[in-house]
C-alpha cells in the first residue's frame, strides 16, 4: 500500500506515560499499520491493550513517544487543523441545551461556516440518519442509539475523509447494537470515509470490518491482522458460515490460538 494511498500511516509508533509518582506506563511498542483510504479497520484486544491510546494518538489528543504517525501525507497536527477527520466516542457527548440539529451543526458554527450552508449540510446528514422528525428536539428526548446516530453525524459535519471510533455502540443493548452496525456499514458506504474502530466485541469487529487488527497486552503491539472479504454486509451475512469463520479466526488470534501466527490472514465468502 502506497503512503500517497494511505488514510493512516503509522510506523513504529511507542508511547510512555509517566504517572505522578515518577514511574512510567509502557502502553505502546512499535506499532505500524497503514489503513487505505475507503477502508474500514478495527482494533481489538484486551482491556488496557492500547487500542484507544493509539486511536488518540492518530488524532492528536496525545502525543507519541517515538515513531511517526501520518493522516493522508500530513502531520496529525495539521490533519486536526485541517478537520481531516472527526472522532466518536462511546458516549454521545451531545449538550443537552442544543437541539439535534444545533448539535450536528456544532463543529462547523465553531469553524465559522454561515447559517444557511450549516442548515443545508444538517438537512443532509439528518436525512441520512433517518432523524429529520426529530431536528428540533433535545437530547433528553432521544434514545440512546438516536443520540449516537446524532453524535456519529456531528462527526461527519465536516466531511471528513476519516473517521475515529472509539467502542460508539459499547453502551447500547444488543439489539440497538446491531441497528447501529447496520447504520454504520451504509454511512460508510454512502461516504466513503476511512474508520479506524475500536471495540471489545469480535462479533462487531468481524461484522464491521475489512480488517482487524489484534493487539496484544500491555505494551500494545499488534500480534495479528485478520482480513475479512465479504461478498456484502447485511442481515444475512451474520448467519453465514464465513462470518463465523472470521469470529473463530479473531477469537483464536485473540486467545493465541495455535492458528493466529503473525501476518494478514483471510475470510471471504465469494
Amino acid at each position: 500500500m502506497s503512503a500517497t494511498r494511505a488514510a493512516v500511516t503509522i510506523q513504529g509508533v511507542d508511547k510512555v506515560f509517566r504517572t505522578r509518582k515518577g514511574g512510567e506506563v509502557h502502553a505502546l511498542s512499535d506499532v505500524s499499520l497503514e489503513v487505505a483510504a475507503g477502508e474500514f479497520v478495527s482494533l481489538i484486544g484486551p482491556s488496557g491493550c492500547g487500542k484507544s491510546t493509539l486511536m488518540r494518538l492518530v488524532a492528536d489528543l496525545d502525543p507519541a513517544t517515538g515513531g511517526e504517525i501520518t493522516v493522508f501525507g500530513k502531520t496529525v497536527e495539521q490533519a486536526r487543523k485541517d478537520q481531516d477527520y472527526g472522532i466518536a466516542f462511546q458516549q454521545a457527548g451531545l449538550l443537552p441545551w442544543r437541539t439535534v440539529r444545533a448539535n450536528i451543526e456544532l463543529p462547523l458554527e465553531i469553524h465559522g461556516v454561515d447559517a444557511r450552508a450549516r442548515k443545508e449540510r444538517s438537512d443532509e446528514l439528518l436525512a441520512l440518519i433517518g432523524l429529520e422528525d426529530f431536528a428540533d428536539h433535545h437530547p433528553d428526548q432521544l434514545s440512546g442509539g438516536m443520540k449516537q446516530r446524532v453524535a456519529i453525524a456531528r462527526s461527519m459535519a465536516e466531511r471528513p475523509r476519516l473517521l475515529l471510533m472509539d467502542e460508539p455502540f459499547g453502551a447500547l443493548d444488543e439489539m440497538t447494537r446491531e441497528h447501529m452496525q447496520n447504520e454504520l456499514v451504509a454511512l460508510c458506504q454512502e461516504t466513503g470515509a476511512a474508520v479506524i474502530f475500536v471495540t471489545h466485541s469480535i462479533p462487531e469487529a468481524v461484522f464491521l470490518s475489512d480488517r482487524v487488527v489484534v493487539m496484544s497486552p500491555r505494551p500494545g503491539r499488534i500480534t495479528d491482522i485478520i482480513d475479512l472479504s465479504f461478498s456484502s454486509r447485511d442481515e444475512d451475512l451474520r448467519e453465514d458460515a464465513a462470518f463465523y469463520k472470521g469470529v473463530t479466526a479473531v477469537r483464536s488470534a485473540l486467545h493465541g490460538g495455535a492458528d493466529a501466527s503473525p501476518g494478514p490472514r483471510g475470510v471471504e465468502n465469494r
